[in-house]
């Protein structure tokens, strides 16, 4: 997944104004004639749920919209330049770059939310504007002003309702087939999932939309794994589902490992509503160390199983009171 890019836009220069006079017959005393150049078009990016990754910025870098076109004789204006409109994933941030430092200038987290990113240049002034009572005859003009250049870089974050976390192959890729009928990559072994999936899970004519993160690992804050990447595409969602595979010899340890990253890597991630819940419960009479089952009971856990659908009910029960 491109969650990340760096582009420049540029807008369109201003068309020049031109020195025309009037030369007509049976007009001994045609005076200025000269119009206006037309606007350069302006750049605005928009937000839409059509595109879900920043791909199209790493195929095409540098964006520019139409210059404007010179003026004409007979006091008209050349054509104005055609404004450029560029989609952009709903989540995505916009930063510019000056000086090597990145000043967010807006968070597109609501569809169609439109903002102008540069301006183009305004016409030059054509010879007319310069006529008075002294100079019947001016030849001054003015240039078209240059389009605004800027230098960004975009930064998706996934807009999620809900965030599946946890250490690798603990079942969130299976999870999130179970609530959503999404269609992961799935297989027993760590590091399945190497992009976020999304998925729809509808309850009670409420849509909530969930992430798989990919799997972390201890130090994945610190960029160690994959899930320092990722990690930042929990930061807006409302709720967590921190599943803990049962086959583990220490649920604690496994628990207090993702929390730490979490921690460690923004304060506000463990501020989060949170659903712990225990995959991979797929037999009743599975046998549970007498560690697991207190770290269970005091953690108020939920068992579930998302291959025979075990508790599967009572956590969409709990992600609904949660949210809504």
């Amino acid at each position: 997944m491109l969650d990340s890019a760096n582009i420049i836009v540029q807008a369109g220069k201003g068309g020049d104004g031109i020195a025309s006079f009037r030369r007509e017959k049976y007009v001994p005393f045609g005076g200025p004639w000269g119009g206006d150049g037309g606007d350069g078009g302006s750049i605005f990016f928009v937000a839409t749920k059509e595109l879900n990754n920043l791909v199209n910025f790493h195929r095409k870098k540098i964006y520019q919209a139409q210059n404007g076109e010179t003026g004409k004789t007979k006091n008209m204006k050349g054509k104005n330049g055609d404004d450029l409109i560029v989609p952009v994933p709903v989540g995505t941030q916009l930063f510019e770059l000056k000086k090597d430092k990145q000043i967010l200038c807006h968070d597109f987290v609501n569809e169609k939310d439109i903002q102008l990113i540069v301006q183009g240049g305004k016409g030059g002034l054509g010879n007319t504007h310069f006529k008075s009572s002294t100079n019947q005859t001016p030849k001054e003009f003015t240039r078209g002003e240059p389009g605004e250049i800027k230098k960004f870089i975009l930064d998706l974050k996934l807009i999620a309702d809900i965030g599946i976390i946890g250490l690798p192959n603990s079942g969130k890729s299976t999870l999130l087939k179970t609530l959503t009928k999404a269609n992961p990559k799935i297989a027993n072994y760590p590091f399945t999932t190497l992009d976020p999936n999304l998925g729809t899970l509808n309850i009670k004519n409420k849509t909530f939309v969930l992430a798989d993160i990919p799997g972390l690992i201890e130090g994945a804050s610190k960029g160690k794994g994959l899930g320092d990447k990722f990690l930042k595409h929990i930061q807006r969602t409302k709720v967590l589902i921190h599943l803990v595979d049962i086959n583990n010899e220490d649920l604690n340890t496994a628990y207090k490992t993702i929390k730490n990253e979490l921690l460690d890597y923004d304060k506000n991630l463990i501020k989060k509503k949170e659903i712990i819940t225990i995959s991979k419960y797929d037999f009743d009479n599975l046998k549970i160390s007498k560690q697991s089952q207190e770290f269970i009971q005091k953690n108020d856990c939920l068992l579930i199983s998302s291959i025979t659908h075990k508790n599967i009910d009572e956590l969409i029960k709990k992600i609904y009171n949660l949210i809504a």
